[in-house]
């Protein structure tokens, strides 16, 4: 994770979609038998990137939750503020309430403020409908989305983000329903490529999980799993027994969860903003975890209630404050493994021939730079899929 090849001078040939070559522009091609017309050439300044990659997001839902903030800010546990009718639940009402062309319109402004800060291929979960057809309605926006803005989508189901207020009398009652109607129709539909599980002491446990993924498995659905956050309960290993393409969050992992995924093809993805956001000290142990030989990635958390963070540089800057990251294990986490905890590391990611032709240019003069300047939008060009994406017009909410 720390190596990192930088070319100065350097150029970059796109032909249609995907990346032809790259090397020192000295050695550029300049057209030939192969090439109808002369080369088009974009000069850049700065440094370019392959496209950010977010492999974790929550970007439907509806308003955002201002109260909990304030509430966590006063010393309000996270029972507390369920109790007052916030938490996963007030998104939960808000999106079963909200019209399904008003959510895909909010939605779109995000993706594109996330884009503008160079993320050019974003995971967004479902999780605010905890019912089949709420859920649905997000994954349909999600992939009307895909086909019609510039950032490549990655559609997760996450029913099993809390137990809705209808099925708390009978917790075995809606794991079955996630398992016999949920997942079969996503799956029938194709709406999604993962399905993730909220697994956490208080929302579904690691037997609930295994039994939801096993069946999301059986009907095609790539795993992921949100493992160990705000206490240890055996995510880590669970993701690695499964095969999982990523287990997330991992605050609290274990040391046979840290050795299991060293072990395993399992991604470990962290969200430094969220852990930050909530005001909690302990951050995940990514130094443990690379050092034990984890494939370690950065991701936003962008959701409406515990981080609203739309830019994977700020991610990078807490990888490198928060979490002790070099500047290259920094950036290799938000691009290379980001990419294989989608399943996606043979074709994004990387600025290499035969990958997609998704890039960032930051205008700063030394790489580190887009992983330092805290706050501060550095990225000033973004094309994904061969092409230039035009600036964001609208705000984030």
């Amino acid at each position: 994770m720390a190596a990192v090849e930088v070319l100065r001078d350097a150029a970059v040939l796109l032909d249609g979609n995907r990346i032809a070559w790259v090397g020192p522009r000295a050695d550029a091609p300049k057209g030939g038998a192969q090439h109808a017309a002369p080369l088009q050439v974009v000069e850049v300044e700065g440094v370019l990137f392959p496209g950010f990659i977010d492999c974790h997001t929550h970007g439907v839902f509806g308003a955002p939750r201002l109260d909990d903030h304030q509430r966590r800010a006063l010393g309000e546990d996270y029972k507390a503020i369920a109790a007052a009718g916030g938490g996963i639940l007030q998104s939960v009402r808000d999106v079963r309430a909200r019209p399904e062309a008003e959510l895909e319109a909010l939605t779109r402004t995000r993706l594109a403020t996330l884009l503008a800060h160079g993320t050019t291929t974003i995971e967004v979960k479902s999780g605010y409908g905890l019912e089949l057809e709420a859920e649905l309605k997000q994954l349909r926006v999600i992939r009307r989305l895909a086909a019609t803005q510039p950032a490549n989508l990655v559609p997760t189901f996450l029913g099993a983000h809390e137990v809705p207020p209808e099925h708390r009398g009978d917790r075995g009652a809606y794991v079955r329903l996630l398992c016999d109607e949920m997942i079969p129709a996503v799956s029938k539909e194709g709406l999604a490529r993962c399905c993730d599980v909220f697994c956490e002491p208080g929302v579904f446990s690691p037997v609930e999980a295994r039994a939801i993924l096993t069946a999301a498995q059986r009907h095609g659905l790539a795993l992921k799993l949100h493992a160990d956050e705000l206490e240890g309960s055996g995510g880590g290993e669970l993701a690695a027994e499964l095969g999982a393409l990523s287990a997330d969050h991992l605050a609290r992992v274990s040391d046979a969860g840290v050795q299991a995924l060293a072990a395993s093809g399992t991604v470990a993805v962290l969200l430094p903003a969220t852990m930050v956001f909530l005001g909690r000290k302990g951050q995940a142990p990514a130094r443990r975890l690379i050092e034990a030989g984890a494939a370690v990635a950065l991701a936003t958390d962008f959701n409406p209630g515990t981080s609203p963070t739309v830019s994977l540089p700020l991610v990078m800057a807490f990888g490198v404050s928060e979490l002790g990251l070099r500047h290259a294990e920094a950036l290799t986490a938000v691009t290379v493994n980001a990419a294989a905890a989608l399943g996606l590391a043979g074709e994004r990611g990387q600025l290499a021939p035969g990958f997609a032709a998704d890039l960032v240019v930051a205008a700063v003069e030394d790489w580190r730079e887009v992983a330092y300047w805290m706050g501060a939008n550095v990225v000033s060009a973004v094309w994904t899929g061969g092409s230039a994406c035009p600036p964001p017009t609208l705000p984030v909410s």
